[in-house]
C-alpha cells in the first residue's frame, strides 16, 4: 500500500473547492468591484433621485419633520430606520416596509425607498430596490443583491456564507501548496531558493503554463487581501457561525442581541422618535465626557419593535468608517432610559477586529485610494477564480485523452 500523500489530497480539494466556488467568487469580484463605489454610481446613474441642489441661503429641514412628510406620502409604509445627518448636495433616502392591517396582514407597498430633498421636502422619487424591471434607477440595488445573495434572498445569503467559509479555509490550502516539497536531491537548494518561483510569472512560457503562475504568484501576493475579504465575507454572510466562533476567541460588547424580544411588536412606543433622538444627544454628550470620547456628526436612528429598543448612532472618536458610523447608545422606548452603549473599536477585541473586516470589506476606510484599489482586487478575485477553472478544465482533458490511450 502506498502512503498517503497529504499534499495530493489537498491540491484535489483545493482544485474542487476552488471550482465549486468560481462562479459565486467571479460574481462577487466583478459586482464588489462596482460596489467599492457604490455612492457615486448612484448618483451618476439616477441624479434624478440622489441629487438634491441646496437653494440660496436655505437651512436643511429637520430629518424627524422629513419623516413625517415620507410616512404622510406612503400611509401603509413603516420608516424603522431615520438618517439624521445632512449631506448638502444630496437626497435624504429613507427605506420604508409594509404596515399592517388589523390583522396583522402586511398592507401593499410598491416601492421601498424614497428620496427627499432635505432643504425644501419635495419627494424626488421613490424606487423600489428590489424590482429590475424599473430600469436604471434599480441597477446598483440589483448589483448589491447579486454580490451578497446571487438574487436568491436568505438562501442566496446563506450560499454566500458557505463559500466564503470554504475560500477562508482553502486561502491556507492553497498557501500551503505553492511551499516546495522536500527535497529529493542530497545536496538541494536552500527552502526559500525553491520557493522563490511560486511568487514570480516565467516570460515566454505556454499558455498553461502562464495561467498557473498567474494563478500561484496572484494567489500568494494577494493573500493577506484575498483572506481578509474571506474572513470577512463570512462574518456578512454566515453571522451564525462567525459570532459565536470570535466571542469564544476575542471579548465583546452586548450589544441589541443580548436585549430580551418583547411579547408583542410595539411601533407606537410611549417614547417617540423625537424624544429618544433628545435622550440620545443629551447621554451621548454625557458618556463622550465620561468615558473620554469625542463626538461628531448624529449619523442615524433606528428602532427595533421586536424590542421596543431604540439605536441612536453618531461619528465618534472610536469610529474608524468614512460611512456607516456606529458609536450607538441603546434607549428603551419604553422608559426613555439608556440600556446600554456599543464602540466599533476601542471597547472589545472582537468588536474591533469584526468592525475592521467589515469595514475594509466595504472600503468604507482609505478615501477614494482604497475604493479604486478594492475595485482592482474585486477584478482580481474574479481573475483568479477564471485561472482555476481553466487549470481544472485542462487537466481534465488531459487526464480523459490519458484514458482513452489505455
Amino acid at each position: 500500500m502506498r502512503p498517503i500523500n497529504p499534499r495530493a489530497i489537498l491540491l484535489v480539494v483545493h482544485r474542487y473547492a476552488g471550482l465549486g466556488m468560481a462562479a459565486f467568487l467571479i460574481v462577487a469580484g466583478l459586482t464588489g468591484s462596482l460596489l467599492a463605489w457604490n455612492d457615486e454610481l448612484e448618483r451618476l446613474i439616477s441624479p434624478d433621485l440622489f441629487l438634491a441642489p441646496v437653494p440660496a441661503d436655505a437651512a436643511p429641514l429637520d430629518p424627524l419633520e422629513l419623516r413625517a412628510v415620507v410616512l404622510q406620502a406612503y400611509p401603509s409604509a413603516r420608516a424603522a430606520y431615520q438618517p439624521l445627518r445632512v449631506e448638502p448636495g444630496y437626497a435624504l433616502q429613507f427605506f420604508l416596509t409594509p404596515g399592517s392591517d388589523a390583522d396583522g396582514k402586511p398592507l401593499p407597498l410598491s416601492d421601498n425607498q424614497v428620496f427627499i430633498h432635505p432643504y425644501t421636502g419635495v419627494i424626488l422619487g421613490s424606487r423600489n430596490a428590489n424590482d429590475l424591471w424599473q430600469g436604471r434607477k434599480a441597477f446598483m440595488p440589483f448589483i448589491y443583491r447579486l454580490h451578497y445573495t446571487m438574487t436568491l434572498g436568505v438562501p442566496g445569503a446563506l450560499l454566500f456564507g458557505v463559500v466564503a467559509l470554504t475560500w477562508t479555509v482553502d486561502c491556507f490550502i492553497g498557501f500551503y501548496l505553492t511551499l516546495p516539497s522536500r527535497a529529493r536531491s542530497a545536496s538541494p537548494k536552500s527552502w526559500f531558493s525553491r520557493w522563490k518561483p511560486a511568487w514570480h510569472v516565467r516570460r515566454g512560457s505556454g499558455l498553461h503554463k502562464l495561467n498557473f503562475d498567474l494563478h500561484r504568484a496572484g494567489g500568494l501576493w494577494l493573500w493577506l487581501v484575498l483572506f481578509v475579504l474571506a474572513l470577512s465575507s463570512v462574518a456578512l454572510s454566515l453571522p451564525v457561525v462567525y459570532q459565536p466562533a470570535i466571542r469564544q476567541l476575542l471579548a465583546h460588547q452586548p450589544d441589541e442581541r443580548s436585549i430580551a424580544r418583547i411579547a408583542q411588536p410595539e411601533w407606537l412606543p410611549p417614547v417617540n422618535w423625537q424624544h429618544a433622538r433628545q435622550i440620545g444627544r443629551r447621554e451621548m454628550a454625557v458618556r463622550g465626557r465620561e468615558l473620554g470620547f469625542s463626538l461628531g456628526s448624529e449619523e442615524w436612528m433606528y428602532y427595533d419593535a421586536s424590542r421596543g429598543l431604540y439605536r441612536y448612532a453618531v461619528t465618534s472618536s472610536r469610529d474608524i468608517r468614512e460611512r456607516y458610523a456606529n458609536t450607538t447608545l441603546y434607549i428603551d422606548a419604553f422608559k426613555g432610559e439608556v440600556t446600554g452603549i456599543w464602540f466599533p473599536t476601542g471597547a472589545a477585541a472582537g468588536d474591533t477586529v469584526t468592525t475592521w473586516l467589515t469595514s475594509l470589506h466595504m472600503a468604507t476606510v482609505g478615501g477614494r485610494s482604497y475604493k479604486g484599489v478594492m475595485s482592482l482586487v474585486g477584478l482580481l478575485v474574479s481573475f483568479l477564480s477564471v485561472t482555476g477553472v481553466y487549470l481544472w478544465w485542462k487537466k481534465y482533458r488531459a487526464r480523459k485523452a490519458s484514458r482513452r490511450r489505455v
